[in-house]
């Protein structure tokens, strides 16, 4: 079992001392990028694992953005991807070949054995559990070269230990620190996955979100996120909350970057039978790269949800911000539809906060019983030994200041009855009353909201996004543009969020104080 991170930083200097060629910038290193140093000579993967190795050893005691690494497992997996790139001598390799990935912590990570991580959702209670396999989408990471570095923090449980406990936090990793305004939110928890990439000590990490959980730590942390249509990567082997909701999604610094992980990530799984299969037929043949164009925002109507959405004060850099941008996207060609509203806003937000909590409650009793149970080995086998491992250590767990109402809450359901069934068919019938109908009406590509407003919206149809950049606030916290659309629309999400991107450039790295670099 890795050691937490804390005790590996005199290691992961000295892997870092290794000389690697001075012509590569790590710096905002996208996929491509990295691809053209390995194709010239100036860079090795080992060299770049060691370089991220430093670089997380130098910034992660202050942004706790990671939970663990596999320092050994990584080198040895830079080394194989070293010498398959040796062998085959400029033949065609996988398209993630020897680039450094962070997990998400609730995501599992069993590797060949010697390189066994811990999925333990933050929680010090599944501290020792051993994966039987892989989760399915990161099998897909490392066909497709991928080396899993280690994993990235996140809210323990995901959110959904209690409604107490600060965004970014658990107890295996702390509190995780914004690293644009160290006071602000990392928001969600998917929040290291989103500091990490923020902050370049990896290029591609892996968030996981049921309700907002990609899309608002991008926001917050200046980073591209995808939330994939749910069912378009594979569950199997992640810690949920929802199976109607939750969806495995790259977060990563640029819309390509994403793009090319989304695509490595997607496709039918055995373990995640009926929503990998029904969501097969949404992915193009050819694959998502080809919807990397520039200037795909010609004749797209872009529909704007104004009311509950766009709720600037007057003359602040946001409203500035978005009506800059809304030019910029006309200029191109992009059709504006402004001024919308989902009629049904305030009873989904009310079903979310009543119906759909309930439901939920329900279901991740029985998502994480499942996921117990598949486990090779566990020191808890259910969510009931989990609340007592939480009651038996109060300190570690800190139960006096956020308790586990939403745990004991979970563990008092049944499953699904009469109840939650109902629940589901009226989100059901919120989502073609909301999202579906003003997109048909208006006959809209996308909606566009600010950050993560929309995140209630979207999830309760599984429906996809991309948030990317789109400025900074007076006090220089990040916020994002979402868009957004129907299940299977990313392609066009693809286009849109990429031509705009392309336009704006608004990225730009944090300030950071390096202890050493």
């Amino acid at each position: 079992m890795p050691p937490p991170l804390r005790h590996l930083l005199p290691l992961l200097l000295a892997a870092a001392a290794a000389s690697t060629a001075v012509a590569f910038v790590l710096e905002e290193a996208t996929v491509e990028s990295i691809h053209r140093a390995f194709a010239g000579g100036e860079l090795t993967s080992r060299g770049l694992v060691e370089l991220y190795l430093r670089r997380i050893a130098s910034l992660d005691p202050a942004l706790h953005a990671v939970v663990e690494i596999d320092a050994d497992g990584a080198l040895a997996a830079a080394d194989r991807a070293d010498a398959a790139r040796l062998d085959l001598d400029g033949a065609a390799l996988p398209p993630l070949h020897g680039i450094p990935v962070l997990i998400k912590d609730n995501i599992a990570a069993a590797g060949d054995g010697s390189g066994r991580l811990n999925a333990t959702a933050g929680s010090l209670a599944l501290v020792g559990s051993r994966p039987a396999r892989d989760a399915g989408v990161v099998e897909r990471l490392r066909r497709a070269g991928a080396v899993v570095l280690g994993t990235a923090s996140l809210s323990e449980w995901c959110n959904f230990r209690g409604p107490r406990i600060p965004a970014g936090w658990s107890p295996r990793a702390g509190q995780g620190i914004n690293p644009y305004v160290p006071s602000a939110t990392p928001c969600a928890s998917s929040s290291g996955s989103a500091i990490a990439a923020a902050a370049n000590m990896v290029a591609v990490t892996i968030g996981t979100e049921t309700d907002g959980s990609i899309m608002c730590p991008s926001s917050f942390n200046s980073v591209v996120g995808i939330k994939p249509t749910v069912g378009l990567t594979s569950r199997a082997g992640v810690i949920i909350i929802s199976p109607r909701m939750d969806t495995i999604g790259p977060i990563c610094r640029t819309v390509s970057d994403a793009v090319h992980v989304l695509e490595a990530m997607v496709g039918y799984d055995a373990r995640d039978a009926e929503a990998t299969r029904m969501a097969s037929r949404y992915i193009p043949k050819g694959g998502y790269g080809q919807f990397l164009k520039i200037d795909d925002l010609r004749g797209k109507r872009v529909g704007i949800l104004r009311k509950d959405f766009f709720r600037f004060a007057p003359g602040s850099i946001q409203e500035k911000v978005f009506r800059d941008h809304f030019d910029t996207m006309r200029k191109m060609g992009a059709i504006l539809v402004d001024n919308l509203e989902i009629p049904s806003m305030k009873v989904i937000n009310d079903a979310v906060q009543s119906g759909e909590r309930a439901l939920m409650l329900a279901e991740f009793k029985l998502s994480l019983n499942s996921y117990l149970s598949e486990l090779a080995t566990s020191p808890v086998r259910s969510l009931s030994d989990i609340i007592d491992f939480n009651n038996k250590n109060p300190v570690e767990e800190r139960m006096a200041e956020f308790g586990q109402s939403y745990l004991l809450q979970s563990e008092a359901t049944n499953g699904i009855g009469p109840a939650e069934e109902r629940a589901i068919a009226k989100l059901n019938k919120l989502c073609e009353e909301g999202l579906e109908k003003i997109m048909r009406a208006n006959q809209l590509d996308v909606i566009v909201a600010p950050g993560a407003s929309a995140h209630s919206l979207l999830a309760i149809g599984g429906y996809p996004a991309i948030t990317v950049p789109a400025g900074y606030a007076s006090n220089g916290v990040p916020f994002a543009i979402c868009f957004g659309g129907l299940k299977g629309s990313e392609p066009t999400l693809i286009e849109i969020a990429y031509s705009f991107e392309q336009a704006t450039k608004v990225r730009k790295p944090p300030i950071l104080q390096h202890s050493v670099i």
